[in-house]
């Protein structure tokens, strides 16, 4: 099990989320920048991710770590905002 923090604050756009999690999770270079993308990568790990969230940001940040939130449950994982 691998767990994970992410402070929404610290990212201008959707994009450089993904970008961190590419870096936290090792995703391989295909990694697709998106929800969809992160799915199908989490879904061909064999541990589970868990997320836990500082701040959601806002506006489209906001938006993407709902997502991210998402994709982490629907693969098994909890997330939990601090």
């Amino acid at each position: 099990m691998q767990t994970i923090m992410i402070d929404g604050s610290m990212y201008a756009a959707p994009q450089d989320l993904h970008a961190a999690l590419k870096k936290m999770l090792a995703l391989p270079s295909w990694y697709g920048m998106n929800a969809d993308a992160l799915n199908d990568c989490l879904g061909e790990m064999r541990e589970t991710v868990n997320l836990w969230i500082l701040n959601p940001g806002q506006n489209e940040v906001a938006s993407a770590v709902s997502l991210v939130s998402r994709v982490i449950r629907d693969n098994g994982g909890t997330v939990k905002e601090l």
